[in-house]
């Protein structure tokens, strides 16, 4: 049987995902110790008054020291740095692990320096809002949620099984996946959809007939949902787009030439033509409602306001 609970859980970050980590491996009783590394001091006083961890230090090498299981959970730009500081200082057996949402350059940036007596497992929670700092985090952020994980050709089984118990028993369902695999995907299914969505509502704000208090006041459904998503970590998405670069851009060229052909049947007034493009992305949209990833309540199940409408 897998053991699952860890002697020490060292969170590098604390973050809306570091903090709800600590409060699931809490929560369900995953690790006997619940220790994180932040740069600023109201960071780990916060988490601390919080009680979300049982010490927080400034420096990782404090943090890592005696741990079992580390997982970055800072900006995918720290890894390098983040892996060069701890590596020396990482117990023999210990599971190193993160949470970044690209996975290709997050092999190139930590697998080098870390030491061949621990097991580097990449991995990536697809959970999320749009907040941050440890105040935001919540224990059942990971429930029903997927996790993907992409162990290397040589990943210890028996590390990789205990990650993925952990993840388990934080409510998460596993896939695995290499790590190029894993950034296609989730260029299209999460990084261009925040591209278009902060590139949208940066449009309507450079908009000189539309003031901004008109954008504000007559926003429809559509226009917040893009702010939802524009309003997620500048840091965490600016190192996103910078590390999986080749695979948005891949991504955003085929999503350009769909534009286009959009662009080209509304200027022909080629009515059967957005007729079946629309045909076809609700059935995309029925497809994840019947997958469980979305309900299928008018406007997402926002709850409205008397102001509330569109």
């Amino acid at each position: 049987m897998t053991e699952i609970k860890f002697k020490r859980l060292a969170l590098i970050g604390i973050g809306l995902i570091g903090s709800s980590i600590a409060r699931s491996a809490r929560q369900n009783d995953l690790a006997e110790e619940i220790v994180c590394a932040a740069r600023t001091a109201d960071t780990r006083r916060v988490a601390l008054e919080l009680r979300i961890v049982d010490q927080a230090y400034e420096d990782p090498v404090e943090a890592v020291e005696g741990a079992d299981l580390v997982i970055f959970c800072t900006p995918i730009g720290t890894y390098e740095a983040l892996a060069q500081t701890i590596a020396g200082h990482l117990a023999e057996g210990a599971i190193v692990t993160d949470v970044g949402s690209v996975k290709s350059a997050v092999v190139k940036a930590v697998q080098p320096h870390l030491p061949a007596h621990v097991h580097f497992i990449p991995g990536h929670p697809i959970a999320g809002t749009e907040k941050s700092g440890p105040a935001a985090g919540f224990a059942e952020l990971f429930i029903g949620k997927w996790c993907i994980l992409t162990p290397t050709p040589d990943t210890d089984e028996q590390a990789l099984a205990r990650l993925t118990a952990l993840w388990t028993a934080m409510g998460s369902d596993i896939e695995t996946m290499d790590p190029d695999h894993h950034d296609l995907v989730l260029a299209i299914t999460s990084h261009i959809p925040h591209l278009i969505a902060y590139n949208i509502v940066g449009t309507a704000d450079d908009l000189e007939e539309v003031t901004k208090s008109e954008v504000i006041k007559y926003s429809a459904g559509g226009f917040r949902d893009f702010t939802r998503i524009a309003a997620s970590d500048p840091t965490m998405w600016r190192d996103v787009f910078l590390h999986n670069k080749e695979a948005v851009l891949e991504m955003l060229g085929r999503f350009t030439e769909d534009l286009t052909a959009l662009q080209r049947a509304i200027r022909r007034e080629d009515g059967e033509a957005l007729f079946d493009i629309f045909t076809r992305t609700r059935a995309i949209r029925r497809q994840i409602i019947d997958a469980g990833q979305e309900t299928a309540e008018p406007d997402f199940g926002r709850v409205h306001g008397p102001k509330d409408e569109g």
